[in-house]
Order: C-alpha cells, then structure tokens, then sequence
C-alpha cells in the first residue's frame, strides 16, 4: 500500500507536468533558502517554477505521463524546473543564476516531447529567445522593404536636387 502523502505527491508532480510545456533538472546542492528564494524569483520572471520532488515520484509520473525517460539523470539533489511557454527562456534563467551562485547545474531535461542531456539542456540557454527570434525576422523582412523605398525615392531626391541647382544658379545669375 503506497504512503499516503506519496500519491499525494505524485498527484501534485503530475499536475506540473500537464500544465507546463517540459521542464529543466536542475543539482540544486549547497544553495540556502535565501539564495533558492532568487533563484525561483528569477524564474518566475522566466514563467517558470521551480519544484522539489522525490526523484523516484518523478519517475513514476513520467512513466505514467508517457513522456521519455530521464531518470537515469534523476539522482541526488534535484529540483524540476518547469516551463510555461519558452524552454529557452527558463534555460537562461537557470544559467544567469548557475553563473551568479556558482551552485546550480543542468542535470536533464524534457522539451519538445525529447529527453535532454545536461550538455542538450545547457544548449537551450544559448538560443536566442523567441522574442529575439521574432525582432529579427521583423528586421530581415523590413530591409527589403526599405530598400525598395530608398529606390522609389531616388529620382525624386534627383529632381528635387536638380531644381535646387537650377535656383542657386539663377540666383548668382541675376
């Protein structure tokens, strides 16, 4: 018969599992609570949460969830950070902080329905982010566009300079 406050738990994992698009593993060993409260702040700016759970009640509800297996990743320490929209914006989040405390490492992670390695999810905090991605395309889409305008423009600009050339010479003629 399992533990009571177990199925619990596993009910409350499964939650964050379904209401989030994948999540990052995190060793979150050696961090007090006042640096763990900054941590999940940061990653609340990120829309992310970060949980502890027993490893083991982790990979029950994987299992059960049908999402790939990482629990050979889920020993010791961990914390499961879970995101609501952008993995890449959690992944810099978490490598802002792991960089800042020198305490937090990439263990594993799900995203886009594939098992992460530590080395794949630490990968993630490189991209750029997707409204980056979004100003970018914007840049690469108006170039054109401006450039095609510059071009209409240029024989009025030439009109308008030569009729300006015009009057300064009619005006040293006279």
């Amino acid at each position: 018969m399992p533990n009571k406050s177990n199925v619990e738990m596993l009910e409350k994992v499964k939650q964050s599992i379904e209401s989030s698009k994948g999540f990052f593993v995190i060793d979150y060993r050696g961090l007090t609570v006042k640096e763990a409260q900054q941590v999940r702040r940061a990653l609340r700016e990120a829309n992310s949460e970060m949980k502890v759970y027993k490893n083991n009640i982790v990979r029950i509800a994987l299992k059960e969830e049908g999402l790939p297996d990482v629990s050979e990743s889920l020993v010791g320490t961990c914390a499961y950070v879970f995101f609501e929209n952008d993995p890449v914006d959690a992944a810099k989040a978490i490598k802002k902080q792991s960089e800042d405390l020198k305490k937090i490492e990439f263990v594993a992670g799900v995203a886009d329905g594939k098992a992460l390695s530590a080395e794949e999810a630490k990968a993630y905090a490189d991209l750029a982010s997707r409204d980056e991605l979004m100003a970018q395309l914007v840049y690469v889409m108006a170039s054109p566009l401006r450039g095609i305008a510059s071009v209409c423009a240029g024989p009025a600009r030439g009109l308008v300079t030569a009729l300006d050339a015009i009057a300064e010479q009619k005006k040293e003629a006279a």
